[in-house]
């Protein structure tokens, strides 16, 4: 008896299909998508365009969504994403309290200003958030290098 090769070589058929899966390049897709993600997930945090001062004070840790309190280039102000009159804030900012009048504490600010805009004016919004009891109040700004250069 002679030996003879594989039965499917003989039919002329192909080799018999590959079962296994090839994850790597799925692993490889993966990776680049976190990263993109990564980078662009901190830019969506916020819609108001301001630019903001740099520090070198460490990050707070927080324990509920803050509202945030933006001061763009102009003068205007926002709360969260919506702009309100000079007027309106301090009706808006006792919304604020009220809204979280069952708590321990007074509700967490982030104040967002724009390093063009003169002292007087953020200490202005200041001074109205302190009068309406929202002393929770946290100057955002961006983290510099640690040899203070740009």
């Amino acid at each position: 008896m002679a030996m003879s090769g594989p039965p499917s070589s003989r039919r002329g058929r192909g080799r018999a299909p590959m079962a296994d899966i090839n994850v790597t390049p799925l692993v490889d897709v993966m990776l680049v998508l976190l990263i993109i993600f990564m980078v662009t997930a901190p830019l969506l945090v916020t819609g108001v365009p301001v630019k903001l001062p740099e520090t070198r004070a460490k990050g707070l840790d927080q324990d509920s969504k803050p509202t945030v309190i933006s001061i763009d280039r102009d003068g205007g102000i926002f709360i969260d994403d919506a702009q309100i009159a000079d007027s309106d804030l301090p009706d808006r900012l006792a919304e604020i309290l009220s809204a979280n009048a069952g708590k321990e504490e007074p509700p967490q600010i982030f104040l967002r200003a724009d390093t063009a805009l003169d002292y007087g004016r953020v200490m202005r919004v200041m001074g109205e958030l302190n009068r309406a009891g929202l002393n929770r109040v946290s100057l955002v700004s961006t983290g510099a290098d640690s040899d203070g250069s740009e």
